[in-house]
């Protein structure tokens, strides 16, 4: 069990570094107010991720995967991610913000980072097939005690990237000027659209016809 521990640890931060979009609207709201809200989305970002991996667990996401609630579910996540980049494309514009700590008292952070995880088909798919992961790594026969071992390391490990994505943002946004607040803004702005492309043309170009749906 102390190699799972350490297996899903290892995931966790891997699944956690990779950039996307919880890491752009993280950064853009970081250089902000600094750590809070930074912090804020990413936790939201894992409590989004905590309810699949429970959903995984009790076998209740193989529902997300029917096509009358997973197409709507992308869809509305590509719609988020357009308009985190319409966002960001704005910010782009305009003069670099005084430092604003309050902005970490707002929950609209953690709602954003919580909707951006619940509405990402790739965390649907990922946890509905948590159970070969596990037997990826040497779990022939995976029991609650090997899925609780996985999920501590996992959730582990994320909330450490938590306070480590935060603090390296918080420390990051003094160096922040004028060309590098609008070279920000518009990379995020340039990336959110792209996720939100992929995300839709993904769920429009599928062929949903062997699930009686026609696009």
């Amino acid at each position: 069990m102390v190699s799972l521990f350490a297996s899903a640890f290892l995931l966790g931060l891997l699944f956690n570094a990779a950039p996307g979009a919880i890491f752009a609207e993280s950064l853009r709201r970081g250089i902000k107010g600094g750590f809070s809200p930074a912090f804020a989305v990413q936790i939201g970002s894992l409590v989004g991720d905590f309810v699949w991996a429970v959903l995984g667990l009790l076998g209740a996401a193989a529902l997300f995967n029917l096509p009358y609630v997973e197409l709507p579910l992308a869809l509305a996540g590509a719609g988020l991610l357009f308009w985190l980049s319409w966002q960001s494309l704005r910010d782009a514009v305009s003069p670099v913000p005084e430092f604003d700590p309050s902005a970490g008292k707002r929950g609209s952070g953690f709602a954003v980072g919580a909707a951006l995880s619940l509405s990402n088909p790739l965390n649907i798919t990922y946890w509905a097939a948590l159970g070969g992961t596990l037997t990826a790594f040497g779990v022939a026969d995976p029991d609650w005690t090997a899925f609780t071992v996985f999920l501590a390391g996992f959730m582990l490990s994320s909330v450490l990237w938590c306070f480590f994505c935060a603090g390296l943002i918080s420390m990051s946004r003094r160096y922040v000027g004028p060309i590098l607040w609008m070279s920000i803004n518009a990379g995020c702005a340039i990336g959110l659209a792209i996720f939100g492309y992929m995300v839709a043309m993904n769920a429009l170009t599928r062929d949903w016809s062997s699930f009686g749906v026609a696009l």
